[in-house]
C-alpha cells in the first residue's frame, strides 16, 4: 500500500423511492467527508423498498460530479440488473455495479436474486472487500473475501435501532477473523419499508477491532478516519 487512505461513512437522510432527492444528499455527503472511499448504507439510494426499480444511472449526475470534484469514490446502495440489491461504484468516470449481496434476508428473496460470487476493489493500492448487510452475518462470505486478499471490509447496512449491537459484534468478528480494517455505513432515521425508525453509529475498526470513527444515531452524520497500513494489513509481494 503505498499511502494512507482516508475513508467516510455515510449515513444520509433517505426518501424512500426517490432517487434523485436521494442522490443529491449523498453528494452533500461525499462533499462534507472530503474522503478518497465514501461509503453508504444497502439501498441507500432508494431507502429499504424491495418494490423498488433498477435505478437509472442517469440520474446519479450529483454523485458522480461531487466525486469529480473531490476525486472520491462513493460505494452506494441500489437494486441493480439481475435483478439484486448492488453495491454501485460511482466515481468521477461514472457508475458501475461492484457488487450484489450474495446472502439474502426476509423478504428480499421474493425480490432479488442473490450474487454470483465475493469482490474486491482496489483504490490507492488498498484492496477493499465488499458486503451487504446480512453478508455481515455470514462467516463464510467475509471470508471468502478475505481470501480474495483484502486489507479493508466494507459493508452497507440497515438495521433497527435494536441492532446496532449486532453490528459492532459483527465488525469485530470479521477484524479479528482477517485482520483487516472494517467499515460498516449504517442508516440513521427512516429507511422506507418497515424501518420507522434504524440503527445508524456508522463506525470504522481497526484490525485489533478497536472504534477507531464513529457516527451516532442521526441522520446526516459522517465517520471519517485515515487508514494507515500496519502489520496485520501488509500483504506479501507476489
Amino acid at each position: 500500500m503505498a499511502e494512507p487512505l482516508t475513508l467516510a461513512v455515510a449515513q444520509p437522510r433517505c426518501v424512500a423511492f426517490d432517487v434523485t432527492a436521494n442522490a443529491r444528499a449523498h453528494a452533500t455527503a461525499i462533499r462534507a467527508a472530503r474522503a478518497r472511499v465514501v461509503v453508504f448504507p444497502e439501498l441507500s439510494l432508494t431507502g429499504y423498498e424491495l418494490s423498488a426499480p433498477v435505478v437509472d444511472h442517469a440520474l446519479l449526475g450529483p454523485i458522480v460530479d461531487a466525486c469529480a470534484e473531490l476525486g472520491s469514490l462513493a460505494l452506494a446502495g441500489a437494486p441493480v440488473d439481475g435483478p439484486g440489491i448492488g453495491m454501485l461504484a460511482i466515481d468521477g468516470s461514472g457508475v458501475q455495479v461492484a457488487y450484489r449481496k450474495m446472502n439474502l434476508g426476509g423478504d428480499e428473496p421474493r425480490s432479488f436474486g442473490p450474487g454470483p460470487a465475493p469482490a474486491v476493489l482496489e483504490v490507492q493500492g488498498w484492496r477493499l472487500g465488499l458486503g451487504i448487510c446480512k453478508d455481515t452475518g455470514v462467516p463464510a462470505q467475509s471470508a471468502a473475501t478475505a481470501a480474495l486478499g483484502i486489507d479493508v471490509y466494507v459493508a452497507g447496512l440497515v438495521d433497527h435501532p435494536h441492532e446496532a449491537v449486532i453490528q459492532e459484534e459483527r465488525a469485530r468478528r470479521i477484524a479479528a477473523d482477517h485482520g483487516v480494517f472494517v467499515a460498516f455505513a449504517s442508516f440513521a432515521g427512516p429507511a422506507g419499508g418497515d424501518y420507522a425508525e434504524t440503527a445508524g453509529r456508522s463506525g470504522i475498526w481497526s484490525p485489533d477491532g478497536r472504534v477507531i470513527a464513529r457516527a451516532g444515531a442521526t441522520p446526516g452524520e459522517i465517520a471519517r478516519a485515515t487508514l494507515r497500513p500496519s502489520p496485520k494489513t501488509l500483504r506479501p509481494s507476489p
